[in-house]
């Protein structure tokens, strides 16, 4: 399973892209937002930084201005995937721009059904929320397998990005379903390295190696 990170924060990029495990990047408006910065400016940042897909979101809501936006975002590199609404008009979107050659990433998927319309448009990926499902009584990971599951029935070449992922067990239980890529918060990277076990084995490793005689240099 690829793993992106799900933030527009440059320095949480840089850190976890040291770590060497990423794959891409997904940004939204509202982490830019969160982050500031010149829009164009913060994504085109981002892929100086990652070699890999990075989703950037239109804002657009209508067929002209979705299009509009798409082309403009993929002219600041190859890279680019666009990020674009699980709406009507972003249907009618994906299957112009897939005929064009620019790659899409359907977002905010809660139901197999939307992820089936967006796969049969053309999508490049689809971007089913597990983490808002989940906070409404519903099984966002269920969701994740049900869409893997249909489109292996029908060898769809849509890939799946489980997205909202909130905690570790989210990604342990999308690494088994059968997802393509985790989008993964950074707050959940720095958990993800952690176990009390490994603390423990390593302060014992460390203690016990002091009484160990070396060459001196």
């Amino acid at each position: 399973m690829k793993f992106f990170i799900d933030t527009a924060n440059i320095e949480e990029i840089r850190e976890i892209n040291s770590w060497g495990v990423l794959d891409g990047v997904t940004t939204n408006p509202s982490l830019i937002a969160k982050n500031g910065g010149v829009f164009e400016d913060v994504i085109e940042e981002i892929t100086e930084i990652v070699d890999g897909d990075i989703s950037a979101e239109v804002i657009s809501t209508d067929l002209d201005g979705i299009l509009k936006e798409a082309r403009e975002l993929t002219k600041i590199s190859k890279n680019i995937v666009v990020k674009i609404p699980m709406i009507e008009e972003g249907l009618k979107a994906v299957s112009i721009l897939s005929k064009e050659g620019i790659r899409t990433n359907v977002t905010l998927i809660f139901s197999l059904s939307q992820a089936l319309l967006a796969a049969n448009a053309g999508a490049t990926y689809v971007s089913p929320f597990m983490g808002r499902l989940d906070d409404i009584g519903m099984s966002g990971i269920q969701l994740v397998e049900d869409i893997s599951k249909v489109f292996k029935n029908y060898n769809y070449d849509t890939q799946i990005i489980a997205a909202s992922i909130r905690h570790i067990n989210h990604v342990e239980l999308v690494a088994k379903s059968g997802a393509d890529v985790g989008t993964i918060p950074y707050k959940v990277f720095k958990e993800m390295v952690k176990h009390n076990l490994t603390d423990i084995g390593l302060k014992k490793f460390l203690d016990d190696f002091k009484s160990v005689k070396t060459k001196e240099k």
